[in-house]
């Protein structure tokens, strides 16, 4: 093979690598978008691409939209700027036919073959079905994270360990497929070098290859996913990993077996290899869909900017009687809301749920470290729990019993005596844990720094943080930093309800070292030097939002008694709030009575213990007191933020390349296990199986699912969650807005390609919107005013 051959259908398999998004094991799975690597195109591009190598598409039925219309959510006027805003060519001629075309579904799309779904055609052996459960039992062994009992070959790589597994399995030669162990043993010992072997008995060529490798991986679901994670992390630390393209290697020499096997579907593969290579480009159908979908996005806007522009601004006090800061994830809209309401001398401050402390954090007796920081960075800082010696040597041999007893428990000669011998003695926790009886309400132990941090680097630390909160002054007597966790049980996806800010883990953590730095004398003492001067009497008090009970628990690390009236008053102000939330969530929820609410996080048949983020539409960044009059239906991402006070706008940086884009990660989630559930769902909770620690299958093998349950955006009959992209908001001058754009262009793609929605606020109002590539111009929401 020709070099210039080899470096082109290599630089192929590395492009349809990246096009992959990653999926984060469940110990603390965070939201990704399922996009990631189409964001160069746009919506009907992407769906284009998508249909091709997945057959789907990125919008909804058009029946859905169709429905919106006719009950008035989506005006004319939102379909007519829709229309004339697409650049397609193929757009429709007028309003009249977009409406015509709404009304009847476009045909849905279908992959293209691979040469496995060719030989299944031919000789009626479910093929892909059969690579599915044979790759899924064994990457279920060789990346189990701690599961298993054994690994069949731990600490080869990827390739290696299947080649060993796959010369040995029957299973192919049983269905069929004679000669696939010889083939496997004989394959090369290498991926690349299997990849172009492979490539070149199929017949791949540089302009047909990248596509081809792309459905190959989308047909491996969420071991792909779990492959590009592996090599995310690697990224992370400055190196690489080639595991997802092992997988690659390994789903082509099944390619190439099965063309072998089947030589008469070598024309219809042809054909097929020829349709990969043609350009990628939507069809009429999906031009129409991507403007009926901007339609339901500008729809959404309308609305919003109506709700901002009714609401009075509330000015706040020189200085609050209590201020609580909250992570911005949309949960914590609800409340906030509803504890302002409590008293005029109430303020609530929105900031990322890791409060700018980049953690690798090491808990009560256990030697993991765990990252407690947004994916996109990297832990700056270690902490530990501040336990004992003597404690966190008990709680490691009190684990290290309980993983053995687990272990004896499954192990294949002693589980069926277990049972017969001690099953009785776990009936009354069976019922317990069943009933949602038993309750959990250890607190761990108080984290500290392991890192030794002068005086200078904490004041430093704690100066940057309280600037991007938006709190340099007027500080209350009593300033709440809460974190949120979901209270969840008997639950496989809880780490996705908890903070996606705190990687996946609660924001407890982060929450009680932030308020151990600021209320340490020696870090206030050297505040003022930076410009801060916290009164003396200002106590910092860390807290947990349980967002599945709207309860939120004090942490009593550091004892001020001069301040216990102030946290009694503060306790029942987010009592009473706690209970208003409740009631407006249970409204959402199937079933759901505010008075049991929080029963429904430990029933372990409840499929909807809360709706998470479900209903995420918008992201503003503002002075909270543009906002704090508007109902905003816990469907927005309320990040505090004043530009008159941001020198240099470094922080409208930070937030629109940070928070914006984890905001956009779970939206985009939401999104598309919403439209494409087959691909980018987690399918059906009724039927999981954890599997390797790593995530889940339906029933007891197979494809990887990855992205939310249909449980988490469904109610059983209409889809919870909007499919919308995000509106981000910003209060800011607009040229600064654009500067931030100039000097990220990944972030730009974001907006120019519409996956996100961007308009400059003025006082609270929607004024301006982002045109993709030519910067703002009048939003036209002047008649909500």
């Amino acid at each position: 093979m020709a070099p210039a051959r080899i470096s082109g259908l290599l630089d192929a398999a590395e492009a349809a690598c990246r096009a992959i998004p990653p999926a984060f094991p469940l110990e603390a799975t965070v939201a990704v978008n399922p996009v990631l690597g189409h964001v160069g195109d746009d919506l009907a591009t992407a769906s284009a691409r998508l249909a091709r190598v997945a057959g789907v598409v990125l919008t909804r039925k058009r029946a859905e939209y169709a429905a919106a219309m006719a009950a008035g959510r989506i005006t004319d006027e939102d379909l007519a700027d829709a229309l004339f805003c697409s650049t397609s060519p193929m757009k429709p001629i007028d309003l009249g036919t977009l409406k015509a075309k709404a009304q009847a579904d476009a045909p849905a799309p279908q992959a293209l073959p691979t040469v496995a779904d060719l030989a299944a055609q031919a000789t009626g052996t479910d093929w892909p079905e059969i690579i599915a459960r044979t790759f899924g039992l064994w990457a279920a062994g060789q990346f189990d994270r701690g599961q298993a009992l054994w690994t069949p070959a731990p600490g080869q790589n990827a390739y290696t360990a299947w080649q060993g597994w796959a010369s040995r399995d029957l299973t192919p030669e049983i269905a069929g497929l004679k000669g696939f162990c010889a083939h496997v043993a004989g394959a090369p010992d290498l991926a690349e070098r299997a990849i172009l072997r492979a490539s070149e008995h199929l017949g791949l060529h540089d302009d047909a290859a990248q596509s081809v490798y792309h459905r190959l991986l989308m047909d491996l679901g969420g071991w792909a996913q779990h492959g590009r994670w592996l090599l995310w992390q690697a990224e992370l630390d400055g190196e690489t990993d080639n595991t997802l393209a092992a997988m690659l290697a390994i789903r082509l020499v099944w390619e190439e077996a099965l063309l072998a096997h089947v030589p008469g579907v070598a024309k219809a593969w042809a054909e097929a290899v020829g349709q990969h290579a043609a350009p990628v480009a939507p069809s009429p159908d999906m031009v129409i869909d991507a403007i009926l979908q901007d339609a339901a996005d500008r729809a959404h806007q309308r609305r919003l900017a109506a709700t901002l522009a009714s609401a009075q601004p509330v000015a706040g006090a020189d200085r609050p009687a209590l201020q609580a800061a909250f992570c911005i994830d949309v949960r914590s809209e609800v409340f906030r809301r509803a504890l302002e309401a409590q008293d005029p001398g109430i303020a609530t401050i929105g900031f990322a749920g890791f409060f700018g402390l980049a953690l690798g954090h090491r808990n009560h007796g256990s030697d993991v470290v765990e990252a407690h920081l947004p994916v996109l960075l990297k832990p700056a800082l270690n902490s530990c729990a501040a336990a004992p010696e003597k404690a966190d040597f008990e709680a490691r041999i009190a684990a290290r019993a309980t993983r053995a007893w687990g272990r004896f428990r499954q192990a294949a000669v002693s589980s069926f005596a277990f049972v017969e011998a001690a099953g009785p003695m776990y009936g009354a926790k069976l019922v317990a844990d069943s009933l949602g009886l038993k309750k959990n309400k250890a607190t761990s132990p108080a984290p500290k720094l392991s890192d030794e941090l002068s005086v200078e680097a904490r004041a430093q630390l704690a100066a940057a943080i309280l600037t991007g909160m938006g709190i340099t002054k007027g500080h209350a007597p009593l300033v709440l930093l809460l974190g949120h966790g979901s209270g969840v049980v008997n639950n496989p996806h809880e780490s996705a309800y908890h903070c996606g800010a705190c990687g996946g883990h609660t924001g407890e953590v982060s929450a009680r070292l932030l308020a151990a730095l600021l209320n340490d004398p020696a870090t206030r003492a050297a505040l003022p030097a930076h410009g801060i001067d916290v009164p003396a009497d200002t106590l910092f008090l860390a807290g947990l939002h349980d967002t599945a009970s709207d309860e939120i628990a004090l942490y009593p690390d550091h004892a001020a008694p001069e301040h216990a009236e102030a946290v009694k008053q503060a306790k029942a102000w987010m009592s009473r709030a706690g209970r208003i939330a409740r009631t407006e969530r249970a409204a959402r929820l199937p079933g759901a009575q505010a008075a049991t609410l929080a029963e429904r996080a430990t029933g372990w048949a409840e499929p909807r213990p809360e709706w998470g983020l479900a209903g995420c539409a918008a992201f503003i960044a503002a002075p909270r007191g543009q906002s704090a009059g508007a109902d905003l239906g816990g469907r927005a991402f309320l990040h505090s933020y004043d530009w008159t006070t941001d020198q240099g706008f470094a922080t409208l940086e930070t937030i629109l390349t940070a928070p914006v884009v984890v905001a956009s990660w779970i939206s985009l989630q939401y999104y598309g296990s919403t439209v494409a559930p087959q691909v980018f769902g987690g399918g059906n909770k009724l039927i999981h199986n954890v599997t390797g620690g790593i995530g889940v299958v339906e029933g007891n093998g197979g494809r990887l699912r990855t992205g939310l349950p249909w449980q988490a955006v469904h109610d059983g009959e209409k889809a919870a969650h909007e499919p919308l992209r995000l509106s981000v908001l910003v209060e800011a001058p607009e040229e600064a807005i654009l500067g931030v754009l100039k000097k990220h262009p990944d972030l730009a793609k974001l907006f120019d390609n519409g996956w996100l929605h961007l308009f400059a606020l003025k006082d609270g109002k929607m004024t301006a919107r982002y045109r993709p590539g030519s910067g703002f111009e009048a939003a036209g929401f002047a008649q909500a005013a």
